[in-house]
């Protein structure tokens, strides 16, 4: 069930805990959402709290293949922390795609990162690919904690620039952060304002390589 159906029907999700990591990546260990009887129309809502959480049993690669294997792939800052960055970019796509809501509801959203997989330089300055990104995520009612509908489990690919569009797009200030940023603000605009909720799109061959 999408989101936006879920908000009334308080107390009947809660997050699970992660299973146990594998070596080469844990995106198998997400969660699946819970499966609803029925649904209730959501009434409006403000988002009063975002808690980002990058577990730290993602496996971090800095592989430079087109596919290297784990669960973060990020090459858009510098050499450092990789789980704190991918943290930086989901607080500030999900706080500007949020900006707009001012319902009488007011909501918390509890977000965790399952898989961040951008692109390499080896991919980025060729062939391009897709930013393959999974997050979990519980709404709360914020006036009395209660957990509102069930987890929800978001896949929101997005296509990944290469070559000479990649280059084009750097020119024009459009980074890989920078579309990435932009896309997380949509889709939780998407997956809060409209009725079906946000749904991945379909982005070919290199979509099902990438996710298998």
């Amino acid at each position: 069930m999408k989101i936006l159906k879920l908000v009334m029907m308080l107390g009947l999700g809660a997050m699970v805990s992660a299973c146990a990591s594998v070596d080469t990546a844990t995106r198998n260990a997400r969660f699946e959402p819970e499966t609803l009887a029925f649904a209730q129309t959501m009434p409006s809502v403000s988002v009063g709290e975002i808690n980002v959480t990058v577990p730290e049993r993602l496996k971090v690669s800095e592989r430079n293949s087109y596919l290297p294997g784990g669960d973060i792939v990020w090459r858009g800052d510098a050499a450092g922390n990789r789980h704190e960055q991918v943290k930086a970019i989901f607080d500030a796509g999900l706080l500007k795609g949020t900006e707009e809501f001012d319902g009488a509801v007011t909501i918390g959203l509890d977000v965790r990162v399952e898989r961040f997989h951008a692109l390499t330089e080896k991919a980025r300055y060729t062939t391009g690919g897709i930013h393959s990104i999974i997050f979990a995520m519980q709404i709360r009612d914020l006036s009395t904690g209660a957990v509102i509908g069930a987890p929800r489990t978001i896949k929101a690919d997005l296509d990944g620039l290469g070559g000479q569009r990649a280059i084009d797009a750097e020119a024009e200030g459009l980074t890989q952060k920078v579309r990435i940023t932009q896309h997380l603000a949509n889709v939780i605009r998407q997956e809060l304002g409209t009725a079906n909720g946000y749904e991945n799109p379909k982005l070919g061959f290199m979509q099902t390589l990438n996710n298998i």
